[in-house]
């Protein structure tokens, strides 16, 4: 039978060749550390001289809603500063007296908060980073919240403002300072990336405004419109998320303990907390920002996870004690979802399912 890292290896390849993706870096790996890597593909399609390599960076996306926002409230749960059913407004005086001041942490957690699902954050409130979030803590709800799990990026960017609040400093600077200097994920950065990594960044998406693909900035609108945020902006590589989810696996061997200046701001407890079932009565089913795999393979393992709009995802399954990695740039060819579904669902079959 072949190898794990043949059979994943030409499912990647088969992705390049579909043309779902430029090129796709990826790792497994345990408590212990890397078990199986690789990579395959080009950076851009038109330079067949730019391979991508183990330490191409990538734009994040909506996993920037796990290294930085999740692991944020982490810490704050974890040091009781907050309770997840506190409502929002007890620690942001802003939303005091609108509809969202009501709205608990654990419903933005679980997407369950009834927020607006999404929208242009320049054409409903300016360009104008305070006028943005003043306008964001105080719009009218979509629903009711507790009512349907409704995945929105304003949950992330909520609770960015909220550990931003609580720490008073920038959202960034928490993450670097408890999550990501901790645990040496020496190249995860929110964007746009230095001058001298360019051209180590993998480009996303065609930019009819500068007749360029986009590199080394990010993709989202809403984050370079805000510059640092919850919702996405983060840039990274596989070797960094290696890191951090085997710090999930094996908190105990990261640096230091939990509560310790210089050492890594969430340990084992928030991470129970979050990859549990927190939306029983409700469909889909949902952790804390994790999301429990659909189990179409049969005899696999709980598996967690969490993907990003330009191409890139990760999994943790504690009972396995295994976790992976697979970052693309799949949006330089399209926003299509259904081709990169497919691939993602099988990596996972491959890593996770019956040996």
């Amino acid at each position: 039978m072949d190898s794990l890292a043949t059979r994943i290896g030409d499912l990647v390849e088969g992705g390049v060749e579909q043309r779902v993706f430029p090129g796709a870096v990826w790792a497994v790996g345990g408590p212990d550390g890397v078990l199986e890597q690789g990579a395959t593909g080009l950076l851009d399609p038109r330079d067949a001289s730019r391979p991508m390599r183990a330490d191409t960076l990538f734009d994040l996306a909506s996993l920037t809603k796990i290294i930085a926002v999740w692991s944020g409230v982490g810490m704050l749960w974890e040091h009781a500063q907050i309770d997840l059913d506190d409502p929002l407004a007890k620690h942001l005086p802003d939303a005091a007296g609108f509809p969202l001041g009501a709205v608990t942490i654990r419903q933005f957690l679980t997407h369950t908060s009834g927020v607006p699902l999404r929208a242009n954050l320049r054409a409903s409130y300016g360009t104008d980073p305070d006028a943005v979030r003043l306008g964001v803590l105080r719009e009218a709800m979509r629903r009711p919240a507790g009512e349907a799990v409704e995945y929105t990026d304003r949950s992330a960017l909520i609770l960015g403002f909220l550990v931003e609040q609580l720490m008073d400093r920038r959202l960034d600077e928490v993450a670097r300072d408890t999550v990501w200097t901790p645990l040496a994920m020496t190249a995860t950065r929110y964007g746009p990336v230095p001058s001298d990594l360019i051209a180590q960044s993998a480009p996303t998406e065609f930019d009819d405004e500068t007749g360029e693909y986009v590199r080394g900035s990010v993709h989202d609108y809403s984050g370079r419109l805000l510059g640092v945020c919850g919702i996405s902006g983060t840039f990274s590589h596989a070797q960094d998320l290696g890191r951090f989810l085997k710090h999930l696996l094996n908190p105990a061997a990261s640096v230091g303990a939990v509560g310790t200046i210089g050492t890594v701001g969430f340990g084992q407890r928030w991470i129970a907390e979050s990859l549990r079932l927190h939306t029983v009565a409700l469909d889909p089913a949902r952790g804390l920002f994790w999301v429990p795999s659909p189990k179409t393979a049969t005899g696999e393992a709980d598996v967690w996870l969490h993907y990003g709009f330009t191409g890139t995802g990760m999994w943790v399954s504690p009972s396995r004690e295994r976790w992976a990695v697979l970052l693309t740039n799949k949006v330089y060819y399209s926003r299509d979802r259904g081709p990169m579904a497919a691939v993602r669902n099988e990596f996972r079959r491959l890593v996770f399912g019956p040996s």
